[in-house]
């Protein structure tokens, strides 16, 4: 009788099993909040690997939220429609019209295909914005600019663009315990009675704090964060990153989101995660393996 030895790839494929196993233990129960957006959402190929991702956590006991943005899709929306778009300081000004386009793609569009995704890799998926059941209250943003001749500080009207100011979690805790994954468009309602665009990461950093969330994971267009050298910096805590921010390393659109994780993690979360939604299972990888994946900010 002759010895059969395993496939080596088989057995590659055990291991990498055993190794996420302790992973799965330490999460089951948790939730993680996901913040998807950047260029993975255009991308049919990532958008597949990452409701794989999501049922996967799903699957194995932990509790996924996913938060997600759309401001490719609104400002191509916007153009379809013709409607001219202002910015201050980065930032879109929403007025009445370009309100109504952002829900339009955020709650319909965006938030329907996501789900779509989700059920088609095997999950169950809901698709919500913070308006459904009032879950999350806004308030306007109040922004203010300095003039660079006269350096006077003024205020800036972004117009419909807010910010949450409270977030009732239990009707995703409902959703999440009956295995259903919520599926969250930045979209909310204001005491003032006006509907309010909401930053994506805000909005995600928001839900994870409600939540007391294990992870916050917020996907983007980068490897996470860089230092001067191009390297990526896989640790951080509020203190290192008020550092790596006075002496230039942390600039431009990676501020607000360190801001979100450092306001994520003060707030209760255990850990907030800046990863590259463009590369494959890159949740995964941070997830189940010891190598992690992108950068890890923490009290």
């Amino acid at each position: 009788m002759t010895d059969h030895a395993p496939d080596p790839a088989l057995l590659a494929k055990a291991e990498t099993l055993t190794e996420a196993l302790p992973y799965m233990q330490r999460y089951a129960g948790a939730t993680f909040v996901v913040k998807y957006g950047g260029h993975a959402m255009g991308d049919p190929e990532l958008a597949r690997d990452f409701a794989e991702d999501v049922v996967l956590m799903k699957a194995v006991g932990i509790n996924p939220v996913v938060v997600h943005g759309g401001g490719p899709q609104i400002g191509a929306m916007l153009k379809k429609l013709g409607v001219e778009s202002s910015f201050i300081d980065g930032l879109r000004v929403t007025d009445a019209q370009t309100a109504q386009v952002a829900e339009m793609v955020l709650s319909g569009a965006i938030n329907k295909e996501l789900v779509a995704w989700i059920g088609q890799a095997g999950g169950r998926a809901v698709g919500i914005s913070g308006k459904d059941a009032s879950f999350v209250r806004a308030r306007k943003v109040e922004r203010t600019t300095r003039d660079p001749d006269s350096n006077i500080e003024r205020a800036v009207d972004l117009g419909f663009v807010g910010e949450p100011v409270a977030v009732d979690r239990s009707i995703l805790d409902t959703l999440s315990n009956a295995g259903v994954i919520p599926v969250v468009a930045p979209i909310a309602i204001g005491d003032d009675g006006h509907t309010y665009n909401i930053n994506a990461d805000t909005m995600a950093g928001a839900v994870a704090a409600a939540m007391g969330a294990s992870r916050l994971f917020l996907l983007t267009d980068v490897a996470g964060v860089l230092d001067k050298q191009g390297e990526l910096l896989t640790d951080l805590d509020p203190a290192r990153i008020a550092e790596l921010r006075a002496d230039g390393t942390i600039t431009g659109g990676m501020i607000p989101k360190l801001e979100t994780c450092v306001a994520a993690v003060e707030g209760g979360v255990d850990a907030a995660v800046i990863l590259d939604g463009r590369v494959p299972h890159a949740m995964l990888l941070e997830i189940f393996t010891r190598q992690g994946a992108g950068t890890l900010v923490h009290r």
